[in-house]
């Protein structure tokens, strides 16, 4: 059991939700406005994408992520910026050629993908640990060993905490890896990521082989999405992990009801103190996972 617990609030991400609830954020100054609105109801950090305002499809634009940044630095509320550093990985094979690119194709090297973390120098960026199969589709993520090696030491040279995303047992595996071999700054973050098609399912089972296999040490949160998100909080928090809520992975507060980030986050606060336990300030949360300053 966590009785301490860092609530993330992820407010918007890069998926197709923007069609299915309009108040999903997609401007840099609502996802800024989400961020701190989170932060308000008792988020300790914001997991930050951004999007194109005018498709509102995922973006990986630098200005979008500096105007979120700014916009969320200069409100005066204080929370912890978690930066995503996923986008830049998609491949789709052409069907005219399968070993070339087709539409939907967005890869670029470690270096672009980290190009808003060096600018903004957020507190964490996300990495996501390994390869993936992301839905029913003819694309796939891509994140090999000497790339995430790559992103490893020039987040660490930056000073900035990346959070360890795990869709996959062999990804935590290639993630101690990079701990043994000294890539990453003690201790480990960890984000244990069920539910998404088609990594691994959203079930306390799998949420305690992953935490079973984690290294000593490490700090974790982990989610589920959709109806999951709630039950597999608690079920982190009762297995000593943090949390993670918010629209990038759900959209719903309850059956049929549109939610806010705001809202999302008040319902696992809701959640956790029933359970006995805490929810940790901006400044708490700093010294837990290991961030400058903390």
């Amino acid at each position: 059991m966590n009785y301490d617990v860092v609530v993330t609030c992820a407010v918007t991400g890069a998926g197709d939700t923007v069609g299915r609830h309009p108040g999903v954020p997609v401007t840099p100054e609502q996802i800024a406005t989400a961020a701190i609105e989170a932060a308000k109801a008792g988020a300790a950090v914001a997991h930050i994408h951004v999007r194109n305002p005018e498709t509102g499809k995922g973006s990986r634009d630098p200005a979008l992520f500096r105007e979120v940044v700014d916009r969320v630095r200069s409100s005066g509320t204080d929370v912890v910026i978690n930066l995503t550093a996923g986008m830049g990985g998609d491949w789709a094979p052409s069907a005219e050629d399968p070993a070339m690119p087709g539409p939907g194709t967005d890869m670029i090297g470690p270096e672009e993908r980290l190009a808003h973390v060096r600018d903004l120098l957020p507190e964490i960026c996300s990495l996501d640990c390994g390869t993936l199969n992301f839905g029913n589709g003819n694309e796939i993520y891509i994140s090999t060993p000497p790339y995430l090696r790559k992103m490893a030491k020039l987040t660490k040279d930056w000073g900035v905490k990346p959070e360890l995303e795990v869709f996959e047992l062999g990804h935590i595996r290639f993630a101690k890896q990079m701990i043994a071999e000294g890539l990453i700054a003690e201790p480990p973050i960890f984000q244990i990521c069920l539910g998404i098609p088609w990594g691994a399912d959203q079930t306390v089972d799998t949420m305690k082989a992953f935490k079973d296999d984690l290294p000593a040490g490490a700090v974790w949160a982990g989610f589920g999405i959709s109806r999951m998100q709630m039950p597999m909080a608690a079920a982190a928090v009762a297995m000593g992990g943090n949390v993670r809520v918010g629209l990038e992975d759900n959209i719903y507060l309850d059956r049929g009801v549109l939610a806010t980030n705001a809202q999302l986050v008040e319902r696992v606060i809701g959640i956790i103190e029933r359970m006995g336990a805490r929810v940790l300030t901006p400044a708490e949360a700093r010294t837990k996972l290991g961030l400058r300053g903390g």
